[in-house]
């Protein structure tokens, strides 16, 4: 450094912080106690790697010094808890008879309803009470000073979307699909529902997009190509990552520790790096108030 060229001086040390700001997509929703920006990960149907895409974009989002939550709200089918190499059977504590303070695991905060429940209990449960359990885990959690709470909501367009939308201050979606016309199909339905509730579409995420042969290196479209690309230019948003179809993800979030705390420096790991800057510098965008437009005249 320059600094340290001058007499007198040692060493140098640079310090750079950043403050992020609190947004919220829909007006009149109550600010949530202890965080600023809830980010919701959704997806229209089931296996297109939703909870995989949540987990790391958290993981990714503290590697860029943020303070980070992730709420597990896919009630019918949680794994964040799997992911993030939590033990089967830990419980949450109750601080004054009232707040279940969440668990850290890789300098996140995680809460889950997998960590109220056995695991080998099915939730037999109606959408009025899984709204109502969604509600009272997201509410009635002692979320510590967070910049960002990642929710990985369940797969479609239903009574726990709508609880979202209507309860809880959403900065921004982000829309998990791959190439094939079905999960498309799926995933527009997601679109539009944020769209009517008024929360923010940050952008798309295209997992599986593409297969390399681990012996050969050839590539192929097992599922189609470019369908995320077509779908964001459809609906005006960015494609925000294209993942391939690779073991190495599913084999490091089955170990609880996904790629992006596993092989850091991997060409997936800094995928989901610059996934988490794009949607942080979204929800800034987003939330800057729109410059009048300037008309001049020859009056």
């Amino acid at each position: 450094m320059a600094l340290e060229n001058l007499d007198g001086v040692d060493g140098a040390r640079v310090q750079v912080d950043c403050v992020i700001d609190s947004h919220q997509g829909q007006a009149q929703v109550p600010a949530l106690a202890g965080v600023k920006n809830v980010i919701a990960v959704a997806s229209g149907k089931g296996g297109v790697g939703k909870s995989t895409t949540a987990a790391n974009l958290a993981l990714a989002l503290a590697r860029e010094g943020a303070r980070v939550g992730i709420l597990d709200a896919d009630i019918y089918g949680p794994s964040q808890g799997i992911m993030f190499g939590i033990a089967e059977g830990t419980r949450p504590q109750v601080k004054d008879q009232k707040w279940f303070v969440p668990l850290e695991a890789h300098g996140v905060q995680v809460m889950s309803m997998a960590f109220l429940t056995d695991d080998n209990t099915p939730m037999v449960w109606r959408g009025p009470m899984v709204s109502g359990a969604l509600l009272q885990l997201i509410t009635q959690t002692a979320w510590n000073d967070l910049d960002y709470l990642v929710v990985d909501m369940p797969p479609g367009t239903g009574d726990i979307q709508l609880t979202l939308a209507q309860k809880v201050p959403v900065a921004g979606s982000v829309i998990v699909t791959t190439p094939q016309d079905l999960a498309l199909l799926d995933a527009k339905k997601g679109v539009e529902m944020f769209r009517k509730v008024h929360i923010p579409v940050l952008g798309v995420v295209e997992n599986m997009a593409v297969h390399i042969c681990s012996n050969c290196g050839h590539a192929e479209h097992l599922f189609g190509e470019g369908g995320g690309e077509k779908l964001a230019a459809q609906y005006g948003v960015e494609l925000l990552a294209s993942l391939p179809l690779s073991m190495a993800i599913r084999m490091q979030a089955d170990d609880g520790k996904p790629t992006t705390i596993a092989d850091p420096e991997s060409q997936i790991a800094m995928i989901y790096q610059d996934l988490a800057r794009k949607v942080g510098a979204r929800i800034a965008l987003a939330g800057k108030p729109a410059m009048p437009s300037i008309e001049i005249s020859e009056d």
